[in-house]
């Protein structure tokens, strides 16, 4: 007999409320190089067929080095999902409430992008409370290419919840 237990296996030990929250505080999301495939596979789950997305040559003819990513393609690496943030709200989190983003400048194949979510805001209510992410993504030339913000609420710890 072992003493394994299935709901200790987690990434990460210790459950987080919203008061363990800082503002400032910084999430790093893996770096993704946007090979052929990610465009392929960003194509095909998108449905966008625009040959901007795919064609080398079409891009080329129109001034570009390599092909286009779409927006959302870039958006994507800002899925908190992509790094611990939503193992340390397992139990906490109720739910993710809205998302902005602004592309400021293209992302092409072959660029590898550094996605980054920080605290910026953190809005408490009596159960629960809103955590604010900024969202940016640079690229291998340190160049800003995504901002944008991603609010989640979070409930507050158990035995923190304001009465009345």
């Amino acid at each position: 007999m072992t003493d394994f237990d299935p709901s200790q296996h987690r990434m990460i030990p210790t459950q987080r409320w919203f008061e363990d929250f800082v503002v400032g505080e910084r999430f790093v999301l893996p770096s993704r190089t946007q090979t052929s495939a990610i465009f392929a596979a960003f194509q095909t789950a998108s449905g966008d067929t625009h040959p901007v997305h795919y064609d080398l040559e079409y891009c080329r003819s129109r001034g570009m080095p390599h092909l286009l990513a779409h927006g959302f393609q870039t958006l994507i690496h800002t899925a908190p999902g992509a790094g611990l943030f939503p193992f340390m709200v397992e139990e906490s989190l109720v739910g993710f409430l809205e998302q902005s983003s602004r592309f400021l400048k293209p992302v092409f194949a072959d660029d590898t992008l550094y996605p980054t979510l920080e605290v910026t805001e953190l809005v408490p209510g009596r159960t629960t409370g809103t955590v604010t992410l900024r969202s940016t993504v640079f690229n291998q030339r340190k160049e800003l290419v995504l901002e944008g913000t991603q609010k989640f609420l979070i409930r507050r710890r158990p035995s923190e919840v304001v009465r009345g």
